[in-house]
Order: C-alpha cells, then structure tokens, then sequence
C-alpha cells in the first residue's frame, strides 16, 4: 500500500477529528482535512447531558484547543456537509458542489438522534446547540415529560430534577435500561429515579401531543395524559450511514462494515465510530458501538489504518453515566436476557459491582459507585477470564485478573 499526500475526513466529531489529530502525531506530513456540519470545533459529546445541561459549565470538552488544528496543518472545514462519495475517482462532494480528491478516507459521520413521529417539537440531545436550548427550559417547577427511559432519558431526568423542574418520564418497558443491564440490575435506576422525585411512567408508550390552550398534554397508551412545558425524545439514535449507502458501500448489523482493520469494502475508504459494523477479533458477528470511548478509540486507530497498517482494532465496549449522586462504567458486551448475572455487594446500597457470564467467562462488567477495581475489571473482560461466581463475588479481583491468562 503507497503513502497518502491527501487524507480527507468525513465528519468532525470525536473519531473523526480524533483520526485528525493522531495523524499528526503520527508524523503524517501531508494534507488533512476535516469536514464537519456543525460551526463548532470537534467536541466530545457526553458532558452535554451532564455537567452542560445541569449547568456546570456552557462548553463541552472540546477535542483540542482553539487554534490547534490549524497549528497542526489540520484543515478543518466547519458549517461543510459532504452529499456524495465517488470512489471509484477518489473524489468527496460537498453541498455547495465542490470537489476534494482523496489518496484515502475516513467516514466518521457518526449518528443522528432517533425521531418520534407525531412529536414535532420535541428536544433532541445530541449537539451542543440542543444542550443548551433544553438547559434554558430546566427551570425550577417546569412540567418536563421525558419519552424514553435509556442512558440520555435517564441523564436528562438527573439534570432536570437537579434543577428543581417536575419530570415525568415514560418508556415502553418496565424498567429502565433494561435491554441493556437486565431487570435485578435495571431496577437499582428505577428506585433511584423514583427517590429523587420522577414520576415514572413504565410500560407505557407515548401516542401523541395534544395542545389544551397554553398546555400541552403527552397521551400514553395507557390512558395517562402527562401536561408537558418541555418534551424531551430520548429514544436511541440512527446511524448516519446514507452517504455510504449512496457510495456503494456494503452495509452490515445497522452500519458501514467495515474490517478488523477499519476498512470498508471500497479500496482506500475507511470507518470509524458510531457507524462502523466492526468485525472484531473478540466477538462473534460484526460490533457497532454508540459510545464516546469507541469513537475515541476507533478514530486514533484509523489513523494508523489510512497510513497502511493492518493491526485489529481489538478495544471492547466502554461507557459511563452519572446521574445524581449515582456514577457507574460499564465494560464489555453481554446478553442480560441470556448470560449469567453475578452481584458483587449489595444493590440497594448502590456500591456493588455487576458482572455476566457466558458458558463461564466474563461477557462485562458494570461497577456502580465503586472505583478500586477498574484495572482488574478491564482484564477480566477483555480476557473473557474462565471465573466461578463465588470467586466473581467473594474473592480478591485483582488476584483474579492476575492470573488470567493474556
């Protein structure tokens, strides 16, 4: 594979301006340049339903500083949408019908939050503009009604209600996060969220909006009518995968699939982040993850890609969440409805560790309020280690991920 002199990045967010910057410092001296839709530079996105929209601080963490990228050669093209790839002349298309030619590329387009039809109006988190618009509406007694009762509803009811607003919030299942941690583990959010005063509206989906004079009232199927200030859609999120899609790319589990080693199926493009149908060395089938660490991860891997390195990207699945007084990191990639849940310490404490298992061997790990063993956590997953419950429960984890074989 010969040297690029144009590298050319589709989407400005963490993985791609992440690929940007390990470029560099990979010695990479020719072009870079990094499209993004936003008029912001790259910034990571987890503070947006934390410390922004609690009101801590107006900015995310930005990827670097002001001025550094075009310290470092990066041309970063802000307010500019790529609308078609031509890849078999190596050519990128924006909006206005300009052409950027490309020895290689990055598609870094990451998601789009998912839509609920029939709620036009609702507040979407997902940039920093929205973060902001919804923070100035989390005032004190506001009636706010959050659909959707995942990572970013939950996240958003935690700020809400620190900021003395009334939050209802609704979701089809009967718990929260369960797809995600199962019902023993679910239920620890459920009572946290109901201690601090949401008023929760589980198993229920919303219908619609109906407007009452100055009110506007969110209908569940149910029956329930919920008067709704504020409507917030926290419903998961959509790959934006049609610019690949019109490339010709071949698509896969949701996603752009992509190789070990990032590469999509048309010579000298490449994918990173949330739209990435992974085929990673670690798992079975492809892996597509919507989280802050893989886009992070992912990107700086890319860069060694696009220079023609073949390594794997072998990193699992990494996330956090903060709400209230509550901090938790999940790690790995488990089945709730299937794998083997073993409790470490007590839930209704809320400083315990959770952990599946799979045929005997560590799928993930969730610790909640408990920080000394992230080390050995880490080891266990990523080495899927042959443990016992008991030991998982009751025995020294650092010992365990010690002699687990690498």
């Amino acid at each position: 594979m010969s040297t690029p002199r144009r590298i050319v990045i589709v989407g400005a967010g963490l993985a791609g301006a992440s690929a940007a910057l390990a470029l560099r410092e990979r010695g990479f001296d020719g072009e870079v340049t990094l499209f993004g839709r936003e008029s912001h530079d790259p910034y990571e996105l987890p503070p947006l339903s934390k410390g922004v929209l609690v009101g801590e601080t107006d900015e995310p963490d930005w990827v670097a500083e002001p001025g550094h990228y075009a310290d470092h050669g990066i041309d970063l093209r802000r307010d500019t949408e790529i609308t078609a790839l031509r890849p078999a002349e190596h050519v990128a298309v924006d909006a206005a019908g300009g052409e950027h030619r490309y020895d290689r590329l990055l598609l870094a387009t990451g998601s789009r939050p998912r839509t609920l039809p029939g709620f036009d109006g609702a507040h979407l988190v997902r940039t920093l503009d929205d973060a902001l618009a919804l923070r100035a509406k989390l005032t004190e007694g506001a009636r706010v009604v959050i659909l959707g009762a995942g990572w970013i509803g939950c996240e958003v009811a935690s700020a809400a209600r620190t900021r003395g607003a009334a939050v209802s919030m609704a979701d089809p299942l009967p718990l929260p996060l369960q797809r995600v941690l199962g019902a023993e583990v679910a239920a620890v959010f459920r009572d946290l969220h109901a201690e601090h005063g949401v008023t929760l509206r589980l198993g229920a989906k919303a219908t619609g909006i109906d407007t009452r004079g100055d009110t506007r009232v969110v209908r569940l199927d149910d029956g329930t009518e919920l008067p709704a200030d504020v409507v917030v859609a926290g419903v998961g999120a959509v790959p934006r995968i049609e610019l690949a899609e019109q490339a010709g790319l071949e698509l896969a589990a949701g996603g752009v699939a992509v190789d070990a080693a990032l590469r999509t199926s048309a010579p000298d493009i490449f994918a990173a982040g949330d739209i990435a149908a992974h085929d990673h060395p670690r798992y079975e089938g492809r892996v597509r993850v919507e989280h802050w660490d893989n886009a992070k991860r992912q990107g700086k891997h890319a860069a060694g890609s696009l220079l023609g390195a073949d390594d794997p990207y072998t990193a699992g699945p990494f996330f956090f969440s903060d709400q209230y007084d509550l901090g938790c990191e999940y790690r790995g990639l488990a089945d709730p409805a299937t794998d083997e849940l073993v409790m470490r310490g007590e839930p209704s404490t809320r400083e315990f560790i959770a952990f599946w298992l799979r045929d005997g061997r560590v799928t993930a790990a969730l610790n909640v309020n408990s920080w000394e063993h992230g080390d050995a956590l880490q080891t266990l997953v990523d080495t899927r280690a042959a443990v016992t419950p008991e030991d998982l429960a009751k025995g020294d984890l650092a010992a365990l991920a010690a002699a687990t074989p690498r």
